[in-house]
C-alpha cells in the first residue's frame, strides 16, 4: 500500500510543516502565530519523541513531564503533530528502549553537549543568522590556541584560551567569552565578528575564547562561574594581560569600560558578576540565559547591581521555553530598577547554542556599535 505521509516525509524531510495526520490531504491552517509540526517515524515499533517542548523528559533532564507518544495510522507508520509559533526554534530527539534515536527523516543535527546530537528545526517564520555566511571577498581575522597555567586559580591546573585578531590594524576592543570552546565551534563567533566587521555593524573587535575547566570527570564550570572570586581574580590579573599582550588592543586604562564580557548559562550569571566588580574594564555585558537563580537562591549581582556606582551596558536574552525566563525577567527589572542601560530579547526556544548564536549579531551590535 502507497504511504501518502511517507511520500511526502520522503520530499520534504521532517518534521512537516503544518503537516497533517490525516491521510485525506486537507491541511491544517497555516495562517496565524501557530504552525503545526508533524513528527513521523517508520518502523514496527514507535520510539517516545522528546525535546526542548517538554523540558527533555525521559533523557536524564529530571522534567516532570512525559516523552510523547506517537500514534499509528498505517501499518509501520507512526506520528504525532505538536503546534508551536511560527518563529521557533527546537531541538528534538527519539526514544527507542531506553536509548536515545536520531530521527531518520531529518539530517539537521546539533551536539548536545554531552556526547550525543539532538535534530533540529526552525519554524517557518524563524531562520539561522544571516552573519554565518562569508564569501571570498570577505576578511578573516586570526585565531590562535593557547594555554594558561595558574595552579591556584585553576580547577585541573591549566586553561585553554583561543585568541581572535580582527582583520584590521587597528587596536581594538576586547570581548572576553567564557565556554570560549562553545562560542567558538557551536556559536561560530570568529565568522560573526568577521562578517559583522566586513559590514560596518561594529568597530574591530579582539576576544579571548577561555575554555571551561576540563578534568578527568566532568567539569568544574558550575563552581568556577557561580560568582566565584577566585575566576574574577585569574580574569583580571592573568587572561586580560595575556590578550593585551599577543593582541592589538585598545588600552582600557585609557578608554575605561571598552571592553566587554559575554556568557550564556552559568558562563552569563560569571559575565554579568565580573562587569559588575570591575565595570572599569568590562563596561558592556552579554549574558544569554543567565542562571540568575541556583537552586531557589538568588546570586550575588542582584545585590552587587543596587551597589555599583559605575554601571555596565547589559544585553540580557533568554528562550521562552527556557527554565531560566523568570530569573531572566527578574533580572532585567532589578536592572531597569536601579537605572542601568539594558536590552533585553526573548525568543521562542529552550537552553540551547544554535539559540544564542542567531540572538549574537544583534547583541554585539547594541553593546560595541560606535
Amino acid at each position: 500500500m502507497k504511504s501518502f505521509l511517507l511520500e511526502r516525509v520522503r520530499a520534504e524531510d521532517t518534521p512537516l510543516m503544518d503537516g497533517r495526520l490525516a491521510l485525506d490531504g486537507v491541511p491544517f491552517d497555516s495562517d496565524g502565530a501557530e504552525c503545526h509540526a508533524t513528527f513521523v517515524w517508520h518502523g514496527k515499533k514507535p520510539p517516545a519523541l522528546t525535546g526542548d517542548f517538554v523540558y527533555w523528559a525521559g533523557d536524564g533532564g529530571g522534567s516532570k513531564d512525559a516523552p510523547i507518544a506517537l500514534e499509528q495510522l498505517e501499518p509501520n507508520v507512526w506520528a504525532t503533530t505538536l503546534k508551536f509559533p511560527r518563529n521557533a526554534y527546537v531541538e528534538y530527539v527519539y526514544l527507542k528502549n531506553g536509548k536515545r534515536v536520531n530521527d531518520p527523516f531529518n539530517a539537521r543535527k546539533t551536539p548536545n553537549g554531552i556526547g550525543g546530537n539532538n535534530n533540529y528545526f526552525y519554524a517557518p517564520h524563524a531562520l539561522p543568522t544571516s552573519f554565518l555566511k562569508t564569501t571570498r571577498k570577505t576578511p578573516r581575522g586570526r585565531v590562535t590556541k593557547h594555554t594558561l597555567t595558574e595552579d591556584a586559580l585553576i580547577i585541573g591546573n591549566a586553561r585553554a584560551v583561543h585568541l581572535y585578531q580582527p582583520p584590521t590594524q587597528e587596536p581594538a576592543a576586547l570581548l572576553v567569552a567564557l565556554d570560549g570552546q562553545d562560542y567558538l565551534r557551536r556559536a561560530k563567533l570568529p565568522t560573526l565578528l568577521d562578517n559583522l566587521f566586513a559590514q560596518n555593524k561594529i568597530p574591530p573587535l579582539a576576544v579571548a575564547l577561555l575554555e571551561s575547566s576540563r578534568l578527568a570527570k566532568g567539569s568544574a564550570r558550575m563552581s568556577e562561574y557561580a560568582c566565584n572570586e577566585l575566576t574574577l581574580i585569574f580574569l583580571l590579573k592573568f587572561v586580560v594581560p595575556f590578550a593585551q599582550e599577543h593582541l592589538n588592543l585598545l588600552d582600557w586604562k585609557k578608554n575605561q569600560g571598552a571592553y566587554g564580557i559575554l556568557g550564556a548559562s552559568m558562563g552569563g550569571l560569571m559575565a554579568l558578576f565580573t562587569a559588575l566588580r570591575a565595570p572599569e574594564i568590562f563596561g558592556k555585558v552579554i549574558s544569554q540565559a543567565g542562571a540568575f537563580e541556583l537552586w531557589d537562591y538568588s546570586p550575588s549581582p542582584f545585590t552587587l547591581l543596587t551597589q555599583t556606582k559605575t554601571k555596565p551596558r547589559v544585553w540580557l536574552d533568554v528562550g521562552q521555553m527556557d527554565w531560566l525566563l523568570e530569573p531572566n525577567r527578574r533580572m532585567h527589572r532589578a536592572l531597569r530598577r536601579n537605572k542601568f542601560d539594558v536590552k533585553y530579547r526573548e525568543y521562542y526556544a529552550y537552553h540551547n547554542w544554535h539559540a544564542w548564536r542567531d540572538a549574537l549579531p544583534d547583541a554585539l551590535t547594541w553593546a560595541f556599535a560606535a
